[in-house]
């Protein structure tokens, strides 16, 4: 009896154990993010970090601060009912004379420009006008304006005044075709300059509409696959995914090809009879749509198969053997338990169709460019970054602001569907 219970192991105390559990749990974790920690490093650098970039851009305005620092600071405090004094034309001169080092003088040329387009030729004139460096100056005001008269007008500083802060809404009321004015306030630019706000309509009419057509042409194509047999089903699966094994290049220009006046569909419908002589149906809206439906539908297919092929067809059957018409049992039944494959295709082809640039720029005319040509144009060809960042800027938020209304709809459908 005694042997047996010397033999037997002391009990553990409780401290011990509860420090296990809890070193337990904490390696267990540790685990976890070193699991996740990859993925979520590749979406800071390749997601969250270019998306803040392009946001700072859209309000970035430090080529003048940078570069001018001294006259940049001078002008922020200038209340612009007379000339700037004394010791801001002087650092205007010779900030201007040390901006040819390192490209500031290009920067600040270039960002200028956007208030008028004089100011280039402005500070080219100037900088070969200026004195030598380091000989005496008396009167920088008045040598500046025998230099060139524009420095001695308020409209030529004011100029330079908005171009002065660190950060600038300029960008964002472009994009919406809307300015500032000389007191400050928020106005509608003139009617012959607006543009944006009708390519921005233009955009979500185009993607809406592409998105329409996808869902009336892909929800019969992904119920047929889901019921026929697999075999088959298969089969014509390999068909709707053909499309991605095929450049989109490639794909964008076969339509050309096929749409242009001497193309197959114009040459078709006249051998049928119903036209009498080609229709123009590329290079404008209809060129558009025919090829981004052809290119986004399968990610409107695949979604809905995913969840269709998940539906058991016993509640059909059970509906139409209590005396439902087969359609109603179909609209009924079968549709609502289909709503999430609608809203993921939806809602995936809505988002790709927004920021499509080389279908509409390929196949569509001058009327049918959407945003992001804009954007391609501000980055690639007039390198204003800002433009171009607050186009992106303003197309992120609508798309982030419908996408919260759509997913508040349809959860508020499922519900009242329960």
């Amino acid at each position: 009896m005694s042997t047996t219970a010397a033999s037997m192991p002391e009990p553990r105390p409780a401290g011990n154990l509860r420090a296990q559990l809890r070193r337990a749990e904490r390696l267990r974790k540790l685990r976890a993010v070193a699991l996740v920690a990859p993925l979520a490093l590749f979406l800071v650098v390749v997601f969250v970090v270019p998306i803040g970039n392009m946001l700072w851009r859209s309000v970035d305005n430090t080529e003048l601060a940078s570069v001018m620092p001294q006259t940049a600071a001078a002008l922020q405090q200038w209340d612009g009912l007379d000339l700037p004094d004394e010791a801001t034309m002087a650092a205007l001169a010779d900030e201007l004379r040390d901006s040819r080092q390192g490209g500031g003088l290009g920067r600040i040329s270039r960002r200028l420009n956007y208030e008028d387009s004089g100011y280039r030729g402005l500070l080219t004139r100037t900088l070969r006008g200026l004195p030598a460096a380091g000989e005496s100056v008396d009167d920088w005001t008045a040598t500046l304006i025998e230099i060139d008269a524009a420095w001695g007008e308020l409209a030529t500083w004011r100029g330079i005044q908005r171009a002065a802060p660190a950060t600038t809404d300029r960008y964002l009321l472009a994009s919406l075709d809307l300015q500032r004015g000389e007191a400050g306030e928020i106005e509608r630019v003139a009617p012959n300059d607006r543009l944006y706000q009708a390519v921005f309509q233009r955009t979500l009419v185009i993607a809406g509409g592409v998105t329409l057509i996808c869902l009336a042409l892909g929800f019969p194509l992904a119920y047929l696959l889901a019921t026929l047999p697999a075999k088959t089903s298969n089969l014509l699966m390999i068909l709707v995914l053909l499309p991605f094994w095929t450049s989109l290049l490639v794909r964008t220009a076969a339509w050309i090809i096929l749409l242009q006046s001497n193309g197959l569909a114009n040459q078709s419908l006249m051998v049928l009879g119903i036209t009498d002589s080609p229709l123009q149906l590329v290079f404008n809206r209809i060129g558009v749509f025919f090829a981004m439906v052809h290119i986004l539908l399968p990610f409107m297919v695949l979604p809905l198969y995913s969840v269709m092929k998940g539906i058991s067809p016993s509640y059909q059957r059970a509906a139409v053997s209590l005396g439902a018409h087969p359609f109603a049992a179909f609209w009924q039944v079968y549709v609502p338990q289909t709503v999430s494959g609608v809203a993921a295709g939806t809602i995936l082809v809505f988002i790709m169709a927004l920021g499509y640039y080389i279908t509409p720029a390929l196949v569509g005319g001058p009327g049918d460019q959407m945003v992001s040509y804009y954007v391609a144009y501000y980055t690639n060809t007039t390198n204003n970054w800002g433009m171009a960042a607050a186009l992106g800027s303003i197309l992120l938020l609508v798309t982030l602001l419908l996408y919260l209304v759509y997913h508040r709809l349809v959860n508020r459908r499922q519900l009242i569907r329960h």
